[in-house]
């Protein structure tokens, strides 16, 4: 945690922390709010240790970055300075009131999904073609929502019917579409830079009026997508699924740990295999 002239902790999640400004009396109230991406790291929802160099200021440029190019769609940042002792890894943005849905987006057979159609030959209880392998591309991408739970919790799939219960059908109806339509358009523009984006979930806050959604939070960072080298994919090598994220910390994770009591820290070369990991993913998308 830092400590800002002028803002006060919030809340603390496995990696961003969320300040208001000393003026307000909880996130409700505040008319901006001031998220900061830290260095930490987590994996199977447990924070780990040592902390990844740099992670937070990759994790916000990369952000940023798709923020621009997706200018065209509402989203939460604010045209205001971060304080200069987290200005790298920062951003000002509106206090929304957030619906409380993870908008997962899937276009390849992989993680969980994977495992879902190995065993029932569905993802997320939708229904596939036979014969499909783990790392293929999906017919069409598909919109799996999920409960965001809380720290510590797993995310729990649901359906678009559960979708609407929680948020009315003109909100849902919008989460869907839009996350399709960014999801679309953000896999032909990672392409174009050697980059397969196989899947990734957004978050959005309400508009003022119904069906009008605002992207907010990260967006399309390692930390919420799963990105693959398109050479190495197309090749079809035992590789060919090696992402651009922390990946290499969870491989050592299951391999260390056995999910119980304090996860071990992690070894100096898994954090810095990690950190020029994410690195090497931001130089591919900003050039």
């Amino acid at each position: 945690m830092t400590t800002l002239a002028d803002w006060s902790l919030s809340y603390q999640g496995k990696v961003r922390d969320l300040y208001i400004p000393d003026s307000a009396s909880s996130a409700a109230s505040a008319d901006r709010l001031l998220i900061v991406a830290s260095d930490r790291v987590s994996a199977f929802d447990v924070v780990l240790a040592p902390d990844i160099p740099g992670k937070g200021a990759a994790l916000t440029r990369i952000s940023a970055w798709w923020m621009d190019v997706f200018s065209d769609i509402p989203q939460h940042l604010l045209d205001e300075s971060p304080p200069e002792e987290v200005a790298d890894r920062a951003v000002i943005a509106q206090s929304l009131s957030m619906l409380p849905v993870e908008c997962v987006v899937r276009g390849y057979l992989v993680g969980s999904g994977w495992k879902d159609y190995r065993e029932h030959g569905t993802v997320c209880g939708i229904a596939l073609p036979e014969g499909l392998s783990e790392g293929d591309r999906l017919p069409e991408p598909l919109f799996t929502p999920a409960t965001k739970a809380a720290l510590g919790d797993h995310d729990e799939n649901i359906s678009y019917d559960e979708v609407v219960d929680l948020v009315g059908a003109d909100n849902a109806r919008a989460l869907r579409d839009t996350s399709l339509t960014v999801y679309t358009r953000a896999h032909q523009v990672a392409w174009e830079r050697g980059l397969v984006l196989a899947d990734t979930k957004f978050e959005f806050g309400r508009g003022e009026k119904p069906g009008e959604i605002i992207l907010a939070d990260e967006l399309l960072t390692p930390d919420s997508s799963r990105y693959w080298d398109v050479e190495r994919y197309q090749a079809g090598g035992d590789d060919r699924l090696e992402s651009f994220d922390k990946q290499v910390i969870r491989r050592w994770l299951a391999s260390a740990w056995d999910k119980t009591g304090t996860p071990p820290s992690l070894p100096a070369d898994i954090v810095s295999t990690t950190q020029e990991r994410y690195l090497e993913l931001e130089q591919r998308l900003r050039g």
